[in-house]
């Protein structure tokens, strides 16, 4: 689930580029200087993973410089792997500071192959606290600084990153990817009893405030009983938040907890919903609310990170974070008024936005400028 995103770049950009995959990572189940190498060919990838041990023998405090030099061992003899399949790359696409930044540089030092970076994270957003230490953000901004371009998923997102010192020239904003294919529209789809809203996250109730959700979902629930609301996803904080809808008396009445959905299952679930809602204290742009415009479905959101570059008013709602009255006024509007955003509007925004082939093309011109500079 981590890589997803990454996949849906790299084979959004497979029909213009020969595109290799690296992924290197520790496995506790070997043994010793053991490696597990993994190669993979499909129409679009070439796919190598890595699994190597970590060390535990000698002195501890040694262990983490260690586990690095073998994390840089793995990346250079997957790179080899790729050379001899592919040819010497003529780019590197780092998913993901830090550690890969800094192997990406020194690539580029040792042989020239210029480098970019796609960050994620909402690690640099004013509400995290964890960019911490003074090596790590030195050795950040060198990463930063040297890539041929930084392509953040939202603007918020570059300028978060920019407020932390990491400079670069050529910021370029590309969103995720949606697979258009699978989300998509059901246009035959008709409530029956009640009306039907969903509820997508990783269940970490900091970020998520799913508990939030919960108590308007409950005042919601005196107010009109002519609703039904399932929230879908796992995480660390499952068990407790379908434990306060019990105690809220939700459970099996207004809610339902499904766990973890992905792929064919969750789209079904997606586009015969009314409205999706999210309650977020801070986000980037997740990628479940492009999902939710693929399938025709508009979404309610918390005006927080990225999203109010993309969730425009004929695409949905943004309220105020925190603000549980506001989120339970535009709950019981949406109930009422859902039909009236415009379906293959919401998809339009989807398809000429987050499609494979958009996304794809824009990655495309952003590799073929900085090939073009280097030659």
């Amino acid at each position: 689930m981590p890589g997803l995103f990454i996949e849906r770049h790299a084979r959004s950009v497979a029909g213009h580029v020969r595109v290799a995959v690296l992924y290197i990572h520790q496995d506790d189940k070997l043994q010793g200087g053991k490696l597990d190498i993994i190669t993979d060919k499909d129409e679009e990838l070439f796919q190598v993973r890595i699994y190597y041990a970590a060390s535990r023998a000698g002195v501890k405090f040694m262990h983490p410089i260690i586990n690095t030099l073998k994390f840089l061992r793995c990346h250079l003899k997957g790179l080899k792997l790729i050379k001899k399949e592919l040819g010497k790359p003529d780019l590197l696409h780092v998913n993901v500071l830090t550690r890969l930044g800094v192997i990406a540089m020194l690539y580029k030092w040792f042989t020239g192959t210029p480098y970019v970076i796609t960050e994620h994270w909402t690690r640099y957003l004013p509400h995290m606290d964890n960019f911490k230490g003074r090596f790590r953000k030195m050795m950040t901004r060198m990463a930063v600084k040297n890539a041929s371009a930084v392509l953040p998923v939202t603007d918020n997102l570059r300028k978060a990153m920019e407020a932390h010192g990491l400079r670069n020239t050529n910021y370029r904003i590309i969103p995720n990817v949606v697979d258009m294919d699978m989300f998509r529209v059901d246009e035959g789809y008709h409530f029956i009893d009640r009306k039907h809203f969903i509820h997508v996250s990783c269940f970490e109730d900091k970020q998520k405030n799913i508990s939030g959700i919960l108590r308007v979902l409950k005042r919601l629930s005196e107010k009109r009983t002519d609703w039904f609301c399932t929230l879908i996803g796992d995480g660390i904080h499952f068990e407790i938040l379908k434990g306060f809808a019990k105690e809220l008396g939700l459970e099996g009445k207004f809610t339902q907890f499904t766990g973890l959905k992905e792929n064919e299952e969750l789209a079904e679930m997606m586009r015969k919903a009314c409205f999706q809602v999210m309650f977020s204290r801070f986000e980037n742009l997740p990628v479940v609310i492009l999902e939710s415009f693929a399938s025709g479905v508009p979404v309610l959101s918390t005006d927080v990170g990225g999203i109010r570059e993309h969730l425009h008013p004929d695409l949905g709602i943004l309220i105020q974070s925190e603000n549980e009255q506001q989120l339970e006024e535009k709950m019981d509007y949406l109930l009422d008024h859902y039909q009236e955003y415009r379906k293959e509007r919401l998809r339009a925004y989807a398809r000429d936005n987050f499609s494979k082939e958009v996304i794809g093309q824009k990655l495309a011109e952003v590799y073929a400028s900085i090939i073009q500079t280097k030659n």
